[in-house]
Formats: C-alpha cells, structure tokens, sequence
C-alpha cells in the first residue's frame, strides 16, 4: 500500500516531464482579434453598422428627449393661463411620453446587443477557418489570442495577425482599407 502514493507521484512528475518537453517543442503563435476587427475591411463595416444602428437607436430617444423637454416647458410656460383640466392633461402626456422614452431605450439597449452579436459571430465565423487555414500553413500547434488570453508580453515574431488580416481581406475581395476613426 505504501508503493501505490510514491507510484502515483513518480507517474505525475514523469508526464510533468513529458507535458514539459511537448510544450518546448511546441509552435506557438498570437493573433489580436481586435486589431482584425479593427483594421481589415470586412472587420471596418461591421463596426461601421454597429455605429450607424446606434447612432439610429441614439437619435430616436434625442428626438423623445425633445419632445419631453418641450411638453415640460409648455407646462412650466403656461401654467397660470392652463386650466388645471389642460395642465393635468400635459403632465399625463409628459408621463406617457417617458414611459415611451424608457421602453424604447431598453428596446434599443437589447436591438444593439442583438446586432452585435449577429455581426460579431459572422465575422467569427468566417475568421475561424481562415485562422485554421493559417495554422496548418504554418504548423503550428497553439494560437493564443491576445484580445482574449490576458497575455503579459509576447514576441512580436510570432504574431499571425498581420496574415490574418491580409487572407481575411482576400477572401472577402476587399482592398486594404483605410484606418476606423476612433
């Protein structure tokens, strides 16, 4: 019994050893999916129409701020000539205009979480293979994701993501594009 707990320490130090060795052995590479998302051209109109649905979704509830405002300063204008009947009426429309507001700001707020993740997850998939594609050309064994992985440093010698880039644009027949505006 007493050789069964030194058997299994000699068993984990020598696949430690094994594990050790592999990983020595093993190609590695980083990609920041950020910087594809930002600088290929595929990657530039899908933040583009992630911006123009918010500034959409941003417009419509200025536009009921408006409203709103204008309702309240016809209330606070007016009060002394507005029968209590008329003034009650205003502050019910008032009432009623920001429950609007409310609705249709949560409305958005879920709108753009929709959007986004339809337009994140078709990039992804379309990157996914592409990446695949790249570690196979390049045997490698592991591709870390900067954007993802909480990486301290790495070598920029091994940093597929320039690649990424130039096959995703390819794929997709875009010409290099210009810079986002951030």
């Amino acid at each position: 019994m007493k050789r069964f707990p030194r058997l299994c320490a000699l068993l984990i130090l020598a696949l430690a050893g094994l594990a050790g060795t592999a990983l020595a052995q093993a190609k590695i590479a980083t990609l920041n999916s950020q910087e594809v998302l930002e600088k290929s051209a595929e990657g530039k109109k899908a933040i583009a129409a992630l911006q123009a649905a918010d500034k959409k979704h941003s417009d419509d509830i200025t536009r009921m701020d408006d409203q709103i405002r204008q309702l309240q300063n016809r209330l606070t204008t007016q009060r002394l000539t507005l029968t209590a009947e008329a003034a009650a009426s205003i502050q019910a429309e008032i009432q009623k205009k920001q429950t609007d507001r409310q609705r249709a700001a949560e409305d958005a707020t879920k709108a753009m979480q929709q959007i986004q993740a339809t337009t994140l997850s078709k990039v992804q998939d379309d990157l996914i293979p592409l990446i695949e594609q790249v570690r196979k050309d390049m045997g490698l064994d592991l591709i870390f994701d900067l954007a993802k992985s909480g990486t301290v440093y790495f070598n920029p010698a091994i940093d597929v993501t320039a690649e990424i880039i130039r096959r995703y644009d390819a794929l997709k027949g875009a010409a290099p594009a210009a810079p986002v505006k951030k």
